[in-house]
């Protein structure tokens, strides 16, 4: 068991680690943004809070939409055939170029709507103009991810994590430039958060759209895209993965960023903490994601070579590596709770209520992993409905409600927020486990039989 378990690991690390990297990279990008906008007081990250609360729901939609790429391309290469690989990039460009589009001018829609939900006046001031910006960068990123989920499908993950890591730094030192007005930049404040953003992601989808194009790795899948050759029968099935594991990311996603807009309704300094605790707590969720991605993988694989054993074998070493890496996380928000909120921000009152939220993100850390990773695994599987009515249940029937509860009918406040989080992501990493589980288990037993089966 021992022995499985080491290889199991060394695979899924060598898989995982540059697509994790990658991933800090984008996160640190992120926690950079807030502490040089923190520094601007708790307005502007209130602010930041507010705004990205509404485009990281959307943007993570468009990120689930994507990733029907990866178990589709991961499953043809683990069956050998190498001719559905290229149809899959091809169908996935036109899925993800239309959902860009749709989603840019879904949220142009809704950003006016900031108005109307009882925030700050003077968080909404600053909160529209950083959104609009911001919503820009949707369709460079949706072109790079792309081209990212086709790579990652091939088990190639490196390629990736260089282009992210350079073109992040390059984001950070333009956040230097432009928020501040350093070196003879305009002085923008939180709209020059946006503007790198939105820079940044304009060269990093061009540098790794040439990069694969003109890479002879990848020129036996590269054809060009006539619309006489896509198939609705597959636009249809990529759609049936990827819209489940978006809405799978909203019923998440929304849900912190429900709870934004809670923290709103008790006030600014509520937001800000709020702001801080989820940023720090994304550090260990988008690693934690990039091993989900490393089982959707490896899973997809196994069921492409119908090894169900070695499958189960899979998906539970990762479920260990998931709660390895999180404890840790668990520890160092416990040890560092006091201290890691002064790097954003200096405001005593913001910064004891964000040590507070720290505390409950240390005991949702196996939770969070566990759920994320379970998310993967099921991906590998195409099993995308269940789940994502387990994460609808779980956060907006139970979870945000009891938040609402604990915060505004028992004054607990900012904690009751956090608490109902908590209990929705509890709730999500039991069921989800388990479905992984007992589905891996019927699929194991009906492919012990001599008869055909049928996909999940």
């Amino acid at each position: 068991m021992f022995t499985g378990f080491k290889n199991n690991f060394n695979k899924t690390f060598t898989l995982a680690y540059p697509v994790m990297l990658s991933q800090l990279g984008q996160v640190m990008v992120g926690v950079a943004d807030n502490i040089m906008v923190g520094r601007l007081g708790a307005v502007p990250l209130a602010a930041a809070s507010l705004a990205n609360s509404i485009f990281f729901m959307i943007l993570m939609f468009g990120i689930g939409i994507s990733m029907a790429v990866t178990p589709m391309v991961a499953a043809a290469d683990g069956e050998g055939k190498k001719g559905k690989i290229g149809r899959f990039l091809n169908h996935g460009f036109v899925i993800n170029s239309v959902a860009s589009v749709v989603l840019f001018l879904l949220i142009l829609a809704i950003s006016p709507g900031l108005k109307l939900i009882n925030q700050p006046q003077e968080v909404v001031v600053l909160a529209i103009p950083y959104l609009l910006i911001i919503t820009f960068s949707l369709i460079p990123f949706m072109f790079f991810q792309t081209y990212k989920q086709f790579i990652e499908g091939l088990s190639q993950t490196k390629q990736a994590m260089f282009i992210t890591v350079l073109f992040n730094l390059l984001n950070i030192g333009l956040n230097y430039l432009l928020i501040y007005g350093n070196w003879g930049f305009p002085e923008l404040g939180l709209n020059g958060a946006g503007w790198a953003t939105l820079i940044s992601r304009i060269l990093m989808a061009w540098v790794l759209y040439l990069y694969v194009t003109r890479s002879r790795r990848y020129e036996k899948y590269i054809r060009s895209i006539k619309l006489k050759q896509i198939r609705y029968s597959v636009i249809k099935k990529m759609l049936g993965i990827g819209i489940p594991t978006g809405l799978q990311f909203v019923f998440e996603v929304g849900a912190f960023s429900s709870a934004a807009i809670m923290m709103g309704w008790i006030g600014v300094n509520a937001l800000a903490a709020h702001q801080i605790a989820i940023n720090l707590a994304s550090i260990s969720y988008m690693m934690a994601s990039r091993l989900s991605a490393a089982a959707m993988v490896r899973i997809g694989n196994q069921l492409g070579r119908r090894d169900i054993p070695k499958l189960r074998e899979v998906g539970f070493s990762i479920f260990g590596n998931v709660l390895i890496f999180m404890s840790f996380f668990a520890v160092m928000f416990l040890m560092f709770k006091n201290y890691l909120p002064l790097l954003y921000i200096e405001d005593i009152q913001v910064v004891e209520m964000a040590a507070s939220l720290l505390i409950i993100a240390a005991v949702f850390q196996l939770s969070d992993g566990l759920q994320v990773v379970a998310l993967g695994a099921l991906r590998g599987l195409s099993d995308v409905k269940v789940p994502t009515l387990v994460t609808l249940l779980a956060y907006w029937v139970v979870g945000l409600p009891l938040g609402y509860l604990l915060a505004f009918k028992f004054h607990y406040n900012e904690l009751g927020i956090w608490i109902g989080l908590l209990i929705g992501l509890t709730l999500t990493a039991i069921m989800l486990f388990y479905r992984f589980h007992s589905l891996s288990l019927k699929l194991q037993k009906e492919f012990s039989k001599p008869e055909s089966v049928s996909f999940p």
